[in-house]
């Protein structure tokens, strides 16, 4: 909930989110619940902003689904979340780590002046922007983005309503 000014008198507003999912290497999951299969290795660009109002965050959201070794079905090999001229790239055999901008850093961290957390959440990497864009990665087969639902109509690509 948020506390907004409605005819001059203190009101709260209840804030949803909207959940767009990967799991089990072919498996995609919408914002709006469709889901679909994809078992092909490469990029996929997720979810990035495509509203032009420019008081909307800028971001995106890209996986990159390589074959695993010895295998015929595909794993995501990384994911790169782009907010605010800020790229995080989270790898699937670095564990406890994300690059940021290409430079290797250890969890957790704060970036952007702390508009931007970075950190591990069990078994998972959490990225939290102030917009309330959640990803939450477990550096193996499964990848959850939430998004403020008013945000999720102004999305495209893969995740899109």
């Amino acid at each position: 909930e948020r506390c907004e000014m409605v005819d001059g008198q203190p009101e709260f507003i209840q804030e949803t989110s909207s959940t767009c999912w990967l799991a089990g290497r072919p498996h995609y999951r919408s914002f709006n619940g469709k889901t679909s299969v994809f078992m092909g290795i490469c990029d996929y660009n997720l979810t990035t902003i495509y509203d032009p109002n420019p008081t909307l965050p800028a971001f995106s959201v890209e996986v990159k689904k390589e074959e695993k070794v010895n295998s015929k079905v595909s794993s995501i090999g990384f994911i790169t979340n782009h907010i605010d001229n800020i790229t995080i790239t989270t790898v699937l055999s670095e564990n406890g780590m994300v690059r940021v901008s290409s430079h290797h850093s250890c969890l957790p961290m704060s970036l952007s002046h702390g508009k931007l957390h970075v950190y591990q959440k069990g078994k998972s990497m959490l990225n939290q922007s102030n917009f309330k864009l959640k990803v939450l990665y477990n550096w193996h087969d499964h990848l959850v983005i939430k998004l403020l639902t008013a945000l999720s109509g102004k999305v495209c690509r893969m995740c899109r309503n």
